[in-house]
């Protein structure tokens, strides 16, 4: 995985978020900050919740924009955000991982390739939620590029 698409500042461990939009919202928000996205990204990956969830088993969500929002992503990027807490993504789906895409063209395609590698171990879900620094989450995530 390119080193641009996910750094340190993209990640941010033991958020306390209330409900799946506020979870999405500050998923966003990172990729926004980070200049990956225009602001109205986020409100495109909200969208895209309501015609499908996101949750994807294992604690997990990956909230991206809808085939609309791709004029909005400047770059391809990725966030991560661990709730410990959880957040209900509805149906009784308890979301402990978020991974926020904005992939350019086809970029995502490739981008969630290499998510699904990693996140179709319970065990990497696990080190990324045991995970103390962000060091950490990002050394799981290379092993996979």
């Amino acid at each position: 995985m390119s080193d641009n698409i996910l750094t340190t500042n993209n990640i941010e461990l033991n958020a306390k978020l209330d409900n799946k939009e506020e979870a999405i919202r500050f998923t966003g928000k990172i990729l926004y900050n980070q200049g990956y996205v225009a602001a109205d990204y986020i409100d495109e990956m909200l969208k895209r919740e309501e015609l499908t969830s996101t949750f994807m088993g294992n604690q997990v969500a990956i909230p991206h924009g809808t085939e609309d929002a791709k004029k909005s992503v400047k770059e391809t990027g990725i966030s991560i955000v661990t709730v410990p807490d959880g957040v209900d993504f509805g149906d009784g789906n308890i979301v402990k991982l978020l991974i926020g895409i904005a992939g350019k063209g086809d970029d995502h395609l490739e981008v969630l390739s290499q998510i699904a590698i990693v996140c179709s171990e319970e065990e990497n879900i696990d080190k990324i939620l045991a995970a103390e620094t962000k060091e950490e989450v990002l050394a799981i995530f290379s092993e996979v590029s």
